[in-house]
Parts: C-alpha cells; structure tokens; sequence
C-alpha cells in the first residue's frame, strides 16, 4: 500500500505512515502497556523502563533518554511512540531523518492524555478504540472533587525536586482531590529545599517509587514536620490501562 496523507501529532509534526501499521516500537512506558494491551501483536520493541505488562516479551532498545536508535531503525518500525517530556528531541529528530515515522505525544492533564490516547489509536493507527480508555474516561473524568488535603509530591532528592505546574501528576492529585502545593510554580519540576517542603501547613507528602526509588529507608525520615506516604509510582504518573486501578488504589491509601 502506499502513503497514506500526512496526519499530525501532538506537536503538530506530520506524520505519514503506511497501512496498517503492524510494528510498532514505544519509547514510553505508559504507551507501551497500552499498546501491549490493546493489540499486543503489533509491539516489538520498548525501553528497557517499560515494565508493564509483566510478561512483556520485545526487544529492549535501552532506556528513554538513551535509546539504541540504530536497533531501532534496525527493527523497521511503521511507527514509534514517542512523549516530549520523557524522549529527547535529538533522538526523535535522527530517528526521523533515518525515515522512521515518530509520534510524539503531548501529556500535561488527565485528560489530555485520555484524548491523546484515543487519536493515536483512532487516527494514528486507526484501530479501534479500546474498552479500557473508555472506562478510564469514565473513572477520571467526571466532577473534581473538593479539596481534602494539600500536598507535596517529590520527584527526586538530593536535590530535592517536586511536582510544580502543569503536569499530568498535578493533574491527577487534583482530580483525587489534593491540592498540590507547588501547583502554582512557574516550573513544572523545580528545585525546592527541604525546608520548604516539610512544612506544618502541608498536610501529606506522597512519595512515589518512580523517578525517584523513595522507599521506607529512603525519604519518610527526612520529614518531621508532614506526614509522608509512600505510593506506588506507576499509579501516580503513568497514563492509559494503569489509570482503572490507579484511581481505587489511591483513593484507598488516601482514605
């Protein structure tokens, strides 16, 4: 077959792919499961940080910051998935100009990701719209709730670096009903001393297993002022399937 006319991403980058598209290699670990789970024929490569499904069974092609562009060019893909957060443009930029078709998605909210995802499978791959974002659209999108608690979500440490503005995490707490408190930041990850974070008028601090491994040892007990809670990080910042479960685990560590 030949071309199909040229669609654009979420970056408004055209894209033109040849029909159908049947291999496919993601760069990002949430559309990786969720292309894994929606027809998982037609992935065959990931990062090696792509670690849902479990039983995921693809050729690694390194991590997101450093992928093998060459194995992946070697693969032959129809189309890579890509996310201008977490890929580098000069990866994106070669693997391009090596003829490789790049889909480069733009997540900043819940629901962005939601009507991110439903255009790369309607338009982009056109398949069919799979059952589970259906049900994370009906989980997710509905009323926000009131305000039940203000809190801090720490990335990394040493520096100290948290969730700020405009982010899909934010986004997320929001819509559990927690009030980020960098949420007005003027970065989406800034830089933020201790002091500024263990602070009595912060009621919890969420510590994900992801970027940052924070652990029982590892970060609970810098804090003396707030109370801290360790959350899964898959949970809190991946997007697609993860999202169903996402919303009763959380929910219910929140109580």
């Amino acid at each position: 077959m030949g071309y199909m006319p040229s669609m654009k991403d979420d970056m408004s980058h055209p894209v033109k792919l040849n029909r159908p598209v049947t291999r496919i290699v993601s760069l990002v670990p949430s559309l990786t499961e969720s292309i894994a789970l929606t027809r998982p024929s037609a992935l065959i490569g990931a990062t090696d940080w792509c670690t849902h499904p479990a039983d995921l069974d693809v050729v690694r092609v390194r991590g997101t910051k450093n992928p093998d562009r060459q194995a992946i060019i070697d693969l032959k893909p129809d189309l890579v998935l890509a996310n201008r957060e977490e890929n580098r443009e000069l990866d994106i930029r070669k693997l391009r100009e090596a003829g490789i078709p790049v889909w480069v998605t733009v997540i900043e909210t819940v629901e962005e990701a939601c009507a991110s995802l439903r255009r790369i499978f309607a338009e982009g791959l056109q398949w069919e719209v799979p059952a589970w974002l259906d049900d994370v659209e009906r989980i997710w999108l509905g009323p926000v709730p009131p305000i039940r608690a203000r809190v801090a979500i720490p990335i990394w440490r040493d520096p100290w670096m948290v969730v700020g503005s405009s982010t899909f995490t934010g986004d997320l707490a929001r819509r559990l009903g927690l009030d980020n408190a960098f949420g007005t930041h003027a970065e989406r990850y800034p830089h933020v001393d201790l002091a500024n974070i263990d602070l009595p008028d912060i009621d919890l601090v969420l510590l994900p297993d992801e970027p940052y491994v924070f652990g029982a040892d590892d970060g609970p007990e810098a804090f003396h002022e707030t109370k801290t809670m360790l959350v899964s990080g898959r949970s809190l910042t991946w997007y697609g399937p993860s999202l169903i479960d996402a919303h009763t685990e959380l929910k219910a560590q929140l109580g």
